[in-house]
């Protein structure tokens, strides 16, 4: 069950720091909508970790679908996220 806190709870913040754990974040509100997370710092480097292989994955997919099926054009490319956007 998620751990969610109102932004004032920060007051005893070293009581809500206290809950934070790996697989267990604290989520902040803030006039009743979510405003902020906290995590444990291990599981934001997974994180990004895992981001910024999926980007580079994909950046070297692109690549080398350009080298085997050829390159298109900037303004194509606008045309077909206009299109497809």
């Amino acid at each position: 069950m998620p751990n969610i806190k109102n932004i004032s709870s920060l007051r005893q913040y070293t009581a809500v720091l206290d809950e934070v754990e790996k697989g267990n974040p604290v989520f902040l509100t803030r006039d009743g909508k979510g405003k902020y997370a906290i995590i444990d710092i291990e599981e934001y480097d997974s994180m990004r970790e895992a981001l910024w292989g999926r980007l580079f994955e994909e950046l070297d997919d692109a690549r080398r679908s350009g080298h085997e099926q050829g390159w298109i054009s900037l303004e194509t490319a606008r045309e077909r996220l206009k299109r497809d956007g």
